[in-house]
This record gives C-alpha cells, structure tokens and sequence, in this order.
C-alpha cells in the first residue's frame, strides 16, 4: 500500500511517484523494498547543482523518504 506508515514501497512506485512529480522525467528503479537505486533524467534538472536535482527527486517522494525508503541511491542528469 503506498500511504500506509511503514508499509512495504515497491520499485515501481517510486518510479510512479517520481515521473508524476517531474513530468516528463525518465525514470528507472531497482530495489529490495528496503534500498533503491534511481536513475533520473529531466529537463528540470538544467542549471540545477547536483544537490538541487536530488533535492528535486526527494520532493516527489516526501514523507516516503522518512517512513517506506530507508535508503536511495540517486544518479540524476538533464537529457543529452
């Protein structure tokens, strides 16, 4: 379930989450339920710090960060 505290996050949620909270984005995400890697690439991220564009991708996740993500890795970039 996706709002329920504690509740098991899968991959592809994250990823629903994320190209819903910067459209356009493409997205992918692996992981156990626990510990993720994302790879984003968005146009939102142009002339943005490396810590802007993960402050960006934690926006979309919000509270899940604290409560269903106990840990992402994020590889963020603009479209070439």
């Amino acid at each position: 379930m996706l709002d329920g505290v504690g509740a098991m996050i899968t991959p592809e949620q994250i990823q629903t989450l994320i190209e819903a909270g910067l459209p356009g984005a493409r997205v992918e995400v692996r992981g156990d339920g626990h510990h993720f890697e994302a790879v984003v690439s968005s146009e939102a991220f142009l002339g943005k710090s490396r810590i802007q564009q993960h402050q960006l991708v934690y926006g979309t996740l919000g509270d899940r960060m604290r409560e269903q993500i106990h840990a992402l890795s994020l590889r963020t970039s603009s479209p070439e």
